[in-house]
């Protein structure tokens, strides 16, 4: 088993340090939609939403793989059929692009959007159009999500996006801040291993469960 050092005990304690250090006094003064870029992430998106008063959202996504390995993610989709790629893998494998985007479209129509219907029914995304939008997650891995979650907001029409995680590698820190208006985060690492071993406790969050909350 890959061991590193404990950051947070669980969620509920990763939701307060990384409250901690975001300026909620000022943001207090302006209006706010709270969104999760993840299941993961839903939590700590609600404890925030509820200190600040704001609307709570969630955004849906799916990772793509590469080819015969179903464990090295090359991309992401989102549920506005968003697709970030993971260039430097692709390029590694020698992955066509066209392949890529195929395996996307049938991931998205197979998968996401069944997700999507499952948890909005006839509800739809909340109106992100000249609002400002902060982004949420248990942390980030390779941040692909981060990133594909960020340019869906903006597509949508976001005034501003903003992202807050507990945790992530120094590597990712560059590429989310330079496509949102401000990154905060308890704790930036050099040498990233996986984010579950920074947590005590990081048990999965069913769409079931959010949806009962």
């Amino acid at each position: 088993m890959i061991k590193g050092k404990v950051y947070f005990k669980n969620r509920e304690d990763a939701s307060y340090q990384l409250l901690d250090i975001l300026p909620v006094n000022n943001m207090k003064l302006d209006e706010w939609i709270i969104v999760s870029a993840s299941k993961g992430g839903y939590p700590i998106a609600k404890t925030i939403a509820k200190i600040l008063n704001a609307k709570l959202e969630i955004f849906f996504t799916a990772k793509i793989f590469a080819p015969h390995n179903d464990t090295c993610e090359i991309a992401i989709i989102s549920e506005k059929e968003e697709v970030v790629i993971h260039e430097e893998l692709v390029k590694a494998f020698k992955i066509n692009l066209e392949c890529v985007f195929l395996n996307a479209k049938d991931i998205y129509e197979n998968k996401l959007l069944k997700t999507i219907k499952e948890y909005r029914s006839q509800n739809t995304l909340e109106n992100l159009k000249n609002k400002n939008v902060l982004l949420v997650d248990e942390g980030l891995n390779t941040g692909l999500t981060m990133m594909a979650c960020i340019k869906t907001a903006i597509n949508l029409g976001a005034k501003s996006v903003s992202v807050a995680v507990p945790i992530l590698p120094s590597a990712t820190v560059k590429d989310v801040e330079s496509i949102s208006d401000d990154l905060y985060y308890v704790k930036n690492l050099d040498h990233f291993i996986t984010l579950d071993i920074y947590y005590e406790e990081l048990k999965e969050i069913t769409l079931e469960q959010i949806n009962n909350n």
